[in-house]
């Protein structure tokens, strides 16, 4: 039988203790820094304090669309507003590129699966919509995972009833701010917009 001493056990016992708080107060910390970092978006002042990634999962910060109207829209290609959406979103890219109109489009997954592929699947059916506009990493745009910008647009422009986005192309108009200042809902087509589009150029 081996013969522990008091002063050792106490020693190893002492030492078990500062392990454990040790642990603990690293857990608590990286959960603050974690927490910190989840609710930053609430103490932004425009858009311009987010960086998104690109479809091709480099870092963009939104500060390069400083002095453009934007409309910051979800996407999906298997969705039934797509043909048609995509179609005028290219419309209004088209007739509003020269007057400092940029679309971000954001490719979402978290309505009814209609955006189930990947980076490439998504850049070769833009690609066959003829799309000239931004397209981002996809993202989700509700619940505890959402991109941070768009819980920031949802808190800047809320919905009807519920904040949370309803459905696949929910578009946000941002002015030359940054600021969101319209919301509308996938039902609204893109060419829509135009008369709202007009006041913020």
């Amino acid at each position: 039988m081996v013969n522990i001493s008091t002063s050792s056990f106490l020693f190893v016992l002492v030492l078990i203790v500062a392990l454990v708080f040790s642990l603990n107060l690293s857990s608590k910390n990286l959960s603050s820094t974690t927490n910190k970092m989840a609710e930053d978006w609430k103490n932004a002042k425009s858009v311009y304090d987010f960086t998104v990634k690109d479809i091709k999962g480099e870092d963009v910060s939104l500060e390069k669309y400083k002095g453009c109207v934007l409309i910051i829209v979800n996407v999906a290609s298997k969705c039934g507003y797509t043909s048609k959406h995509y179609k005028e979103l290219v419309e209004l890219d088209e007739k509003y590129r020269d007057k400092g109109l940029k679309i971000l489009g954001f490719p979402c997954n978290q309505f009814g699966g209609q955006e189930p592929g990947n980076a490439d699947n998504i850049c070769s059916f833009t690609a066959k919509q003829n799309v000239k506009f931004d397209i981002f990493e996809k993202v989700d745009v509700n619940g505890n995972d959402a991109h941070p910008l768009w819980k920031y647009l949802k808190s800047k422009q809320g919905g009807l009833l519920i904040d949370s986005i309803k459905w696949n192309f929910t578009k946000f108009i941002v002015d030359k701010n940054g600021q969101p200042v319209e919301r509308h809902a996938a039902n609204v087509s893109p060419l829509g917009l135009e008369k709202n589009l007009e006041k913020y150029f």
